[in-house]
């Protein structure tokens, strides 16, 4: 016997009070033991890919403002093209398009104000006579490196002043991130009627 009274290893009784103030709970149907459901994964990535839209278009939106683009001639789907033009091969419009995620008849209408301009100048490809390749005149490239050392130049000022020495560390990585997501091979996911959607999750069990 045990100084209370109880023989060691015999299993302990539980007084009545205790077990009016601990009811047992019955198995939920969601697995959970308090009965809520516990949401998958898909509302924090969703929300990640909002918060990530907003910022790319707040900086977006701040390096045209510093570095006055907003005021220039070119727009910036103009100015992607003959970045895209300038660091490239000779390259067609639907490749362009291609690589700029743009339609054909798009890029097409950009390609035309930049050779109306004299940044870009088309020429038939010396394999296939078919085919219009697009290559940057040497106004185009002067004028492509011009805004581009303007938004170099700001944004790497604001990362010097805004950002730690740990921050600007992690932004390397954050850059190759990027990189990857543009790259990924991921297709527009389907629109969802958020009504239904709701109306699914309040009849689940």
């Amino acid at each position: 016997m045990s100084p209370l009274g109880e023989r060691a290893g015999a299993p302990r009784r539980s007084s009545p009070e205790n077990t009016a103030l601990t009811p047992a709970l019955p198995p939920s149907p969601s697995g959970n033991l308090y009965g809520f459901r516990v949401e998958a994964e898909e509302p924090l990535t969703s929300d990640l890919a909002l918060q990530l839209v907003r910022s790319m278009d707040r900086l977006r939106a701040r390096i045209r403002s510093e570095t006055g683009m907003n005021t220039g001639p070119w727009s910036r789907s103009q100015l992607a093209a003959l970045y895209r033009v300038v660091t490239g091969p000779p390259a067609t419009t639907s490749d362009l398009a291609a690589a700029e995620y743009m339609k054909p008849q798009s890029m097409a209408q950009t390609l035309a104000a930049l050779e109306k301009n004299g940044l870009v100048t088309r020429a038939p490809d010396p394999t296939d006579g078919r085919r219009v390749l697009f290559s940057a005149t040497r106004r185009g490239r002067e004028e492509a490196d011009r805004w581009l050392r303007a938004r170099e130049s700001w944004l790497a000022s604001a990362i010097e002043v805004a950002l730690t020495r740990d921050e600007r560390s992690d932004l390397t990585a954050l850059v190759r991130m990027l990189e990857r997501l543009a790259d990924s091979d991921t297709g527009p996911s389907p629109r969802r009627d958020p009504g239904s959607a709701a109306g699914e999750t309040r009849h689940r069990p």
